[in-house]
């Protein structure tokens, strides 16, 4: 069959938007191609908010057929967090059916070049973005994100990561020419010549192993990167976020067809309650890649048994906020506050550890004590919080009975600060609300050592007394050092305490975030400027997204014969 879509009428389509890709990921000033504002979509084939919301509502109770090969059963069963049985099913596969169809597509993938692989990657792209008022609602009902959140994180803010990873594909697999000529002074004999030719090659397979909490944002920076460089991915979804990423897939390999490529590049595993079909995959020889987010225990068992692969984890790390002093102490509670609540603390990225200087800290408003800072932000995250409407658009559900779990078990580990309590949402009652804990710890004692250095995902914070700045950063580093961070922040005026940290984030490599007081928290990173992860301690071993993300997703064939 004729492809429709051309690789002369894609560049023409998508070349511009490459190229400004290019540009911001050299400059890392501030870009996008997709509109935050739900209200910009509508027009030119994009599906407005009402449109949007009603074919979500037609994906319910439904068989969403890929038409892949290898399918031998149907599987589904995912519940919303807000509390509706999506009823949604999807193919179960025979891998040893589909991963030799997924490979036969690859040569003609290969052969077609960067530039035709990226510009399909960003019609994928335009596409799902066109349906991001759908995608918002399979998100929200996978991940348990209010819908605004949803619609950002999930949509416009997950597409921007998607074509930055294959702007850095790009960038990486052009670096090295097609070909070259080579010739070598001999002397008073004839010179050697040769002619080169190099050809990006794919490893194999990628396999994206998504996560419950941001299925898209997570999951599109490994499948456009290895898509863009050769490579077919298999996308296997968290089983209780499979929606949103099948669409994917979906869109994927609709657009692989039209443009003349075997759709089955791209395919969807599915799995049946309790298969656990990743750690099945994963070693398995024609899985040459793995990009993962989730779990430390998980993703160091990727790390040591898929020893076939190039992995790539987020896992977990103890997120921490040194706060030594602060110019402007209500904007610093107010955006701390912000930053505990957004997505009921759900986020890699969320604060845990407040370290706090015993004796108080110095402030606009003249000294605070220990107790009168964690008094204040629990007052803070009170006032952000305090009326339910505004409550609900900001913590959104919580995602699994581990997260509450968590957060029900966490007023037990020391003096509460701030107690949860529990918020019903009239358009979904059967949702689980809840408002952040805060609990108080002290820095000196082996007992609370042992709750705060280790990870609590949710909605659990730890304002942790140490002696002094020193302590604060010396307990800095040996947090990162020792569990990882996504993100560290620090409040200070002082310079000495500011270099001293900086010096632990450049020494122990952790994404830094100084004197925050604005719209701008430390747990959100914006594409093409802020790196998500550094790829240099124990929290991940991989940063979403620059080149070292892409460049080990092929490798370079060099051919060389007589000039």
């Amino acid at each position: 069959m004729a492809a429709e879509l051309t690789a002369h009428e894609l560049i023409a389509k998508h070349r511009p938007t490459l190229d400004q890709a290019l540009e911001a990921i050299r400059t890392r000033a501030y870009w996008s191609p997709h509109p935050e504002h739900p209200k910009a979509y509508g027009e030119h084939g994009s599906l407005d908010a009402a449109a949007g919301k009603a074919a979500f509502d037609a994906l319910l109770g439904t068989r969403l057929d890929l038409g892949q090969p290898g399918t031998d059963d149907w599987v589904g069963g995912e519940v919303s967090p807000y509390g509706i049985e999506l009823g949604v099913t999807y193919p179960h596969a025979d891998v040893d059916v589909l991963l030799p169809a997924m490979k036969a597509g690859q040569r003609a993938w290969r052969d077609a070049g960067a530039e035709t692989r990226a510009v399909v990657c960003l019609e994928i792209l335009k596409r799902i973005s066109d349906r991001t008022h759908e995608f918002a609602h399979a998100v929200m009902h996978t991940s348990g994100q209010a819908f605004m959140m949803a619609f950002q994180a999930g949509g416009p803010h997950a597409q921007d990561r998607g074509l930055e990873a294959v702007a850095y594909a790009y960038a990486e697999q052009v670096r090295t020419p097609e070909t070259a000529e080579w010739t070598k002074p001999q002397g008073k004999r004839d010179p050697l010549a040769l002619t080169k030719r190099f050809t990006p090659v794919p490893r194999g397979i990628g396999l994206v192993i998504g996560c419950n909490t941001f299925p898209t944002w997570n999951g599109y920076p490994g499948l456009f990167a290895s898509l863009a460089t050769g490579n077919a991915v298999l996308v296997k979804p968290h089983p209780r976020a499979v929606l949103p990423l099948a669409l994917t897939v979906q869109v994927a390999r609709q657009v692989l067809a039209e443009a003349g490529f075997d759709p089955n590049l791209v395919a969807l595993a599915a799995e049946r309650p309790g298969e656990g079909i990743a750690k099945t995959l994963a070693p398995r020889p024609e899985i040459r890649i793995i990009d993962y987010t989730g779990s430390t225990s998980f993703g160091d068992w990727l790390e040591a048994n898929a020893r076939q692969a190039q992995v790539y984890t987020e896992k977990a790390g103890v997120n921490t906020v040194v706060v030594e002093s602060t110019g402007n102490y209500k904007g610093m509670l107010s955006n701390l506050a912000f930053s505990l609540s957004l997505y009921s603390g759900q986020m890699c990225t969320t604060p845990q550890n407040l370290l706090v200087p015993r004796d108080g800290i110095r402030t606009d408003e003249g000294p605070k004590t220990f107790d009168e800072v964690t008094a204040d932000l629990a007052r803070a995250v009170d006032g952000l919080l305090g009326d339910d409407a505004r409550a609900n658009a900001l913590l959104g559900a919580i995602v699994n009975p581990d997260v509450k779990a968590r957060l029900e078990a966490a007023a037990g580990l020391g003096e509460v600060a701030l107690a949860s309590r529990e918020i019903s949402n009239p358009e979904f009652p059967g949702a689980v609300v809840r408002t952040p804990v805060i609990v108080k710890l002290d820095g000196a004692k082996p007992d609370d050592e042992a709750a705060y250095m280790n990870e609590c995902f949710g909605p659990v914070s730890f304002a942790v007394a140490v002696d002094s700045a020193t302590d604060a950063v010396e307990l800095l580093r040996r947090t990162v050092r020792d569990k990882g961070a996504m993100t560290v922040g620090a409040y200070t005026t002082d310079q000495d305490v500011t270099r001293a940290i900086e010096e632990v984030c450049l020494e122990e490599a952790a994404q830094l975030s100084l004197n925050l007081i604005g719209g701008v928290y430390v747990n959100q990173t914006a594409a093409f400027s802020d790196f998500h992860g550094s790829g240099g301690n124990p929290a991940a071993n991989a940063a979403l997204t620059d080149g070292a993300f892409v460049a080990n997703r092929f490798r370079v064939v060099e051919v060389r014969r007589e000039a």
